[in-house]
């Protein structure tokens, strides 16, 4: 019985902290509601999209705090990773994360490939030394440099292109809720804040529904 009480104290007043926090959550602060709502790829889920770059640094630091919260989402929130892509080194990178989720293998060496550039100082710059490093972790060198240059891959770079224009971003890490909602570290107040924001928009659009 003690036990229960307690739990259901300390419930409470994880519920007041929520509610607390939310009151302080406010368009045109901590995010910017669209203009025109960019369509989501699963109709019927809540769709939180994060935006991002490998060699960004910001990036690599936001991943221990997103991963863990990614796992722990309920089942009628859709999450999506979408590559920046602002030219150059950016676009090749893009085309490397778009290469591996076409071969359903980008969750295994999407680590491993932040810790290589950040960690290691591998720039993997061209799709040859993609494929060396990611020979090492597995993954079929010769089915990924065919998967790399196919036409389903460039089409998925050009919709990424889209969508990032569509979402009016001009930096990384950012999210966007549902298509219409964006938000960053920056304007969150830290990584853990941007969660909060994006638990607090992801309840707003399953409240209205």
């Amino acid at each position: 019985m003690r036990n229960l009480i307690l739990s259901a104290l300390l419930a409470t007043a994880s519920l007041f902290g929520v509610t607390a926090h939310a009151a302080d959550i406010e368009a045109g602060k901590q995010y910017v509601e669209l203009s025109n709502p960019v369509p989501i790829s699963k109709p019927g889920k809540i769709e939180v999209v994060e935006l991002f770059w490998y060699g960004c640094p910001h990036c690599y630091q936001f991943e221990p705090t997103i991963n863990p919260w990614i796992e722990k989402l309920p089942s009628d929130v859709n999450f999506v990773r979408i590559p920046a892509l602002f030219g150059g080194l950016w676009n090749v990178h893009g085309q490397l994360f778009i290469t591996l989720e076409s071969m359903k293998v980008e969750h295994k060496v999407h680590d491993a490939i932040f810790r290589a550039i950040h960690k290691e100082g591998r720039k993997l710059a061209t799709p040859e030394e993609m494929a060396d490093f990611l020979v090492t972790q597995g993954i079929d060198r010769d089915a990924f440099l065919k998967a790399f240059n196919s036409f389903g891959v460039k089409s998925q770079m050009e919709k990424a292109k889209k969508l990032a224009m569509a979402y009016q971003i001009n930096g990384v890490p950012v999210m966007i809720v549902n298509g219409k909602y964006r938000f960053d570290i920056s304007s969150s107040g830290g990584p853990e804040q941007t969660l909060q924001v994006a638990d607090f928009l992801i309840a707003k659009e399953r409240a209205a529904k």
